[in-house]
């Protein structure tokens, strides 16, 4: 006896679910593309879409846009000489990592509005300073551009030409409040047209509630964006929780160039 779905049907579920594994492949890939099929997805996507694979780029904060100038535990350290600071730095780093890695029993978010609790417990468990001063100064510090600069050299070049091919493009951060003038003072905060932040989006990623929120800020479907980032769980997982394709930062890509070739933005 004959399958009940008709022959059309079932040539369609086949190749869909061929693309959806080439999607998978797309997303999380670090191996060569003519192993994993990513030419034949991004022609699969242009059969759809046309030369411009997707209407919207979201793009990780700490890590893929911007980067620490100096190692966190020298920061920490050189800052809190003068208010009594005796670690050593590798000291610093573990304890930093140590606290970073436990529960924050204060809140299911870590970052809350301009996440103060949060930091000064880290600070303080770090570096046995609990100071006032001592604080404020490290906060406001990481506010500046003395503690950051961008990845990516080119990135200003590359997102004025995919805004010019009509991709939307949006910052999708776990971060506090700062980042927005964390983002004018680097002067990129008016590179896009959206800013997702943790604190404000009350929700992390992997949570696929802040790429969502991210999407309705630009007016697109999920289908429609893809997100780039350098954290495998927060960044790739939960933009593909959400319905983006995703690229894995440093490894399927390792600048915003190849990032615009990928969507189809030649310059």
């Amino acid at each position: 006896m004959s399958s009940s779905i008709p022959k059309l049907s079932r040539i369609f579920i086949s190749a869909s679910s061929n693309w959806r594994k080439s999607c998978y492949f797309y997303s999380t890939a670090a191996e060569p593309e003519s192993f994993l099929g990513l030419k034949d997805y991004a022609d699969y996507r242009r059969s759809l879409y046309g030369q411009i694979t997707h209407k919207a780029l979201l793009v990780d904060a700490v890590g893929t846009l911007v980067i620490p100038s100096q190692p966190t535990a020298q920061i920490y350290r050189k800052i809190g000489e003068k208010y009594g600071v005796e670690y050593s730095e590798d000291e610093i780093l573990q304890r930093y990592r140590r606290a970073y890695g436990q529960p924050w029993g204060k809140s299911r978010l870590r970052y809350v509005n301009d996440g103060r609790p949060f930091w000064q417990y880290i600070v303080s468990y770090s570096t046995g300073c609990s100071d006032s001063q001592y604080f404020e100064e490290l906060y406001n510090y990481y506010m500046t551009d003395k503690a950051w600069h961008l990845c990516d050299p080119e990135a200003e070049d590359v997102f004025r030409a995919l805004r010019e091919s009509g991709v939307k493009l949006a910052v999708v951060s776990n971060f506090d409040t700062r980042l927005r003038p964390l983002l004018r003072a680097l002067n990129c905060d008016n590179w896009f047209d959206a800013v997702a932040v943790s604190a404000e989006v009350a929700a992390e990623k992997p949570n696929p509630t802040i790429f969502l929120k991210a999407c309705d800020l630009l007016g697109v479907k999920p289908e429609d964006a893809i997100h780039v980032g350098d954290d495998r769980r927060n960044d790739i997982w939960g933009a593909r929780d959400a319905g983006c394709d995703a690229l894995l930062w440093g490894s399927d890509v390792h600048s915003f160039k190849e990032v615009a070739q990928r969507i189809g933005v030649q310059f």
